[in-house]
């Protein structure tokens, strides 16, 4: 995967005080954060740049720490998005926190720098709210080293870090009061389902009112089974490469074939378009051994399932019913185990694959969380 680059310190604008964060440098030397990073805590601003408006929104480049999959200390790309309209609801205006979908696993494919952004049916109805957005590009996407893709505690703090940071940019105007919500779609819905469960425990100041996620990769042994041999499979070769770049001594490289090794060198900036190239392949197409199989393996599979711990905020969880990617077994079963735990779970249905079904979904997702900000009870579903 991509290799490691550390910023010259010289690109480095010298940090002032934590609640005063300087402009960073601008083009792709933003993403290259200094080294060593300046002091702070998770949720910090090292730097930010103001982008061109957009969506009748102030929007903002932020370059924030955060925790990597193993807990160390790293730097996060992600913009902050806040209406021009002046807040005119109750209390201090909301902000949605969003886990993206997949947009690939190379430096290019960052959600700050995809275009088109496919997720404006999600986001566009947040900020027509009035609600400011904070969205993610997770750990090593823009930024060094290998993306973690579907690596749950390393997007769920990603996610959480973006909200503490949209609070703690001063030009965004936001209140640490704010009512915080958590929102994503596949990738993106495992992406807000763990920052839900790691919400008590990693960011217990953060007000976390509500968190809605679709198309939930919570058992990932079970989804890889579903996209082996499917028209998925290329987010399959993604996972393998996210958890290779998340947990180095699971040692992807040794599991491979000749045509696996070429893959894996020649893919290490694919962008989620390189998927149709993979479409009906199969894992032992690429490898003498399965890694997902392998002793070393299934304990950090294991890990990174969700339903192990209990959200504090109510869920809003979501499915297509013809789902060719995710299995819907598997999000009912995160259901059923948030719901046994005692958590208030509304479980909705949608007719469509997966792609559409995130569209279908879009207008519920809006007032599930309006609701939450209101301080409405939820409908329950367990």
């Amino acid at each position: 995967l991509a290799a490691v680059v550390l910023a010259s310190l010289s690109l480095a604008p010298t940090a002032t005080a934590a609640d005063d964060p300087p402009q960073g440098p601008s083009g792709d030397s933003f993403y290259q954060p200094p080294a060593p990073l300046p002091p702070g805590v998770s949720g910090d601003v090292i730097w930010w740049r103001e982008l061109p408006p957009a969506l009748n929104a102030r929007t903002y480049l932020v370059l924030y720490r955060s925790r990597s999959a193993t807990g160390e200390p790293i730097a996060v790309t992600g913009r902050v998005m806040v209406p021009t309209a002046p807040w005119s609801g109750p209390g201090e205006r909301p902000i949605v926190s969003v886990a993206s979908g997949t947009r690939g696993v190379g430096d290019d494919c960052a959600p700050s720098k995809f275009q088109p952004d496919y997720e404006r049916p999600l986001i566009d109805p947040m900020l027509q709210r009035g609600w400011a957005v904070a969205i993610t590009d997770y750990e090593g996407l823009g930024t060094p080293g290998g993306h973690t893709y579907v690596v749950g505690r390393s997007e769920g703090r990603s996610v959480l870090d973006a909200a503490r940071a949209a609070i703690r940019l001063p030009v965004a105007g936001l209140s640490e009061r704010a009512p915080v919500a958590l929102s994503g779609y596949s990738q993106g819905g495992g992406g807000a389902a763990w920052a839900g469960e790691l919400a008590p425990d990693y960011a217990p100041e953060l007000n976390v009112v509500g968190i809605a996620a679709g198309g939930t990769p919570a058992d990932l042994p079970a989804v890889s089974r579903k996209l082996d041999g499917g028209v998925g499979f290329g987010f399959m070769l993604m996972t393998a490469y996210g958890f290779d770049s998340a947990y180095p001594e699971l040692d992807l490289r040794s599991f491979l074939n000749d045509r696996g090794r070429e893959v894996y060198e020649t893919e290490q900036d694919a962008c989620v378009d390189a998927v149709a190239r993979h479409a009906f392949q199969h894992i032992s197409d690429f490898t003498t051994s399965d890694p997902m199989a392998d002793p070393r393996w299934q304990p950090r599979l294991a890990e990174n399932e969700l339903g192990r711990a209990r959200p504090t905020a109510p869920v809003y969880l979501f499915h297509g019913t013809g789902d060719e990617l995710i299995p819907r077994d598997q999000a009912e079963a995160l259901r059923d185990r948030y719901c046994s735990a005692g958590q208030s779970v509304t479980w909705r249905t949608f007719p469509g694959e997966h792609v559409s079904t995130m569209v279908a979904a879009a207008p519920s997702v809006t007032e599930f969380l309006a609701a939450r900000f209101d301080g409405e009870d939820p409908e329950s579903d367990c």
